[in-house]
């Protein structure tokens, strides 16, 4: 596994390159988000998403999120209510995962039987400039194994990760409180998980 240093605020270009490179070529990356670190891959590549199901120990029914850039990008991968759009516009980018549900470029290896997605728009200038250098959405998932807490000292996640992983964005210490998860696929809001920043959920909605 390669493991780069890469600075928060003013991401070094070429870090960012490396990283969409490895996942042009169905790689899996690890990488700082506005909660815990995330285990990434295409949202494209099935052979790329069967090494994150291996790898976490997921069975399928265990879905995968991905994330991307902004509301509107959203928009393609996912049919959106205006009360959703509302929610949305109000809380992104930011710490939430929504759940929706799925337009027709959503890959069925995401969905199985259910056809709703999780998706995020992450306030994180890394995850914004690997978004825009790759082009397309990338799958998130935590950067832990099965039954394990959730991991932020950079030297254990290289250290369990380091055979399975092809490259790891290294910011530092990162968050161990994991994304609120909202489902806005129905006709009312459901709160799955109480994560980051919960209570400002339907505040000034």
């Amino acid at each position: 596994m390669i493991r780069l240093e890469i600075n928060a605020d003013n991401p070094q270009v070429r870090y960012i390159e490396a990283a969409a490179e490895v996942l042009r070529e169905g790689g899996l990356v690890i990488y700082p988000t506005d909660t815990v670190y995330g285990l990434g891959c295409d949202l494209f590549n099935k052979k790329a998403i069967e090494r994150i199901y291996q790898l976490k120990g997921k069975k399928k029914q265990k879905r995968l999120s991905f994330i991307c850039p902004d509301l509107k990008d959203i928009a393609k991968y996912a049919y959106v209510s205006n009360p959703a759009y509302k929610i949305m516009r109000h809380l992104l980018p930011g710490p939430y995962t929504f759940i929706l549900e799925a337009s027709r470029l959503v890959p069925k290896i995401l969905l199985e039987k259910k056809k709703t997605i999780g998706i995020r728009v992450p306030d994180n200038v890394i995850c914004q400039d690997l978004l825009a250098e790759f082009g397309n959405p990338v799958i998130s998932t935590s950067a832990s194994l099965p039954e394990q807490h959730y991991l932020n000292d950079p030297d254990e996640i290289a250290d369990i990760f380091e055979h399975g992983v092809d490259l790891f964005l290294d910011n530092g210490f990162g968050g161990v409180i994991p994304s609120s998860i909202i489902d806005l696929s129905g006709e009312e809001p459901v709160v799955i998980r109480e994560g980051k920043d919960f209570s400002r959920i339907f505040i000034g909605v």
